[in-house]
């Protein structure tokens, strides 16, 4: 007998649920922020001049 395609596979529903979880703790850690985490460092702007930072 075959599934429905829609159906997940239990493996699938299993990572889903992970990712969910991840998803929401992360959520969770941020909260309350106005912005997105940001992935990059912006650039040093000229008041930043007196502030070493490292590569």
């Amino acid at each position: 007998m075959t599934r429905p395609h829609n159906e997940p596979t239990p493996n699938e529903a299993k990572e889903k649920r992970r990712l969910d979880e991840a998803l929401e703790e992360g959520l969770e850690e941020t909260f309350p922020g106005s912005d997105p985490v940001s992935v990059t460092q912006p650039p040093p702007s000229r008041g930043d001049g007196h502030v070493k930072r490292k590569d």
